[in-house]
C-alpha cells in the first residue's frame, strides 16, 4: 500500500480513513504470523480472516518470550493528520498491544511503537489508541525515543503480550486512523 493510497492529502477533515475492514480487497494488508518461537519461545497464535472479520488466537505460554502477534506486509502510510487508531473488536477480557513501525532505528536496529488495550469478554466494543500513547519498543525494552514519526509508518500489527499463560481470542472488525476522539466504549490504558 503506498502513501497515495492511505495519507494526509486524501484526508477530509474531520473525517476517519479506513485501514482495513477485512471485506474489501481494496484493505487487504497483507498480514502474516510472528510468534515467540522465532526466538525460542513456546507460544502459538495465528489469524484467519470470515465474513468480513479477523479472529486472532492461540495460547501464551511465558516459558519463553510469551507473545504472539501479527502484522502487516510493509507500506508507506503518512498519518500525521490522524490523532489515533480506532479499533472495533471483540475480546476475552486479555489486554493486547497495537504495533505500528517507521524507519527509525536505535543502534542502527528497527524499532516498533506499542499501545497497549485492553478488551471485554465477549462483547464488541469501540477501542480509541491515541498516537500520543504509543512507545518506542526494542524487543520488549522500552525506549526513551525516537519520537514516532507518523508521515512515515511501515507496517500495523497486533499482539498479546501480557504476561499471562493460557489460550487468546481477538476478533477484529475494522481499523481506522481517526481525526477527532469521540465517545469510545474504551479507551487504551496507560
Amino acid at each position: 500500500m503506498t502513501s497515495s493510497a492511505l495519507s494526509r492529502d486524501g484526508a477530509e477533515a474531520g473525517k476517519d480513513l479506513l485501514l482495513t475492514d477485512f471485506v474489501s480487497d481494496d484493505t487487504d494488508l497483507g498480514w502474516f504470523v510472528v510468534n515467540d518461537n522465532v526466538m525460542g519461545g513456546r507460544s502459538d497464535g495465528g489469524f484467519a480472516v470470515q465474513e468480513g472479520e479477523l479472529h486472532f488466537s492461540g495460547i501464551t505460554n511465558t516459558r519463553g518470550g510469551g507473545f504472539s502477534s501479527i502484522r502487516t506486509v510493509p507500506m508507506q502510510l503518512d498519518l500525521s493528520s490522524y490523532a489515533g487508531v480506532r479499533m472495533r473488536v471483540k475480546g476475552d477480557g486479555r489486554r493486547y498491544t497495537f504495533r505500528l513501525t517507521t524507519d527509525a532505528r536505535w543502534w542502527g536496529r528497527p524499532i516498533s511503537y506499542w499501545a497497549d488495550f485492553d478488551t471485554v469478554d465477549d462483547a464488541w466494543i469501540t477501542v480509541d489508541v491515541p498516537f500520543s500513547r504509543f512507545i518506542p519498543q526494542f524487543r520488549g525494552m522500552r525506549l526513551d525515543g525516537p519520537a514516532l514519526g507518523l508521515d512515515q509508518v511501515t507496517s500495523l500489527g497486533l499482539m498479546i503480550y501480557d504476561k499471562q499463560d493460557g489460550p487468546f481470542e481477538l476478533h477484529l472488525d475494522s481499523v481506522h486512523a481517526y481525526t477527532v476522539t469521540a465517545q469510545p466504549t474504551l479507551v487504551v490504558s496507560e
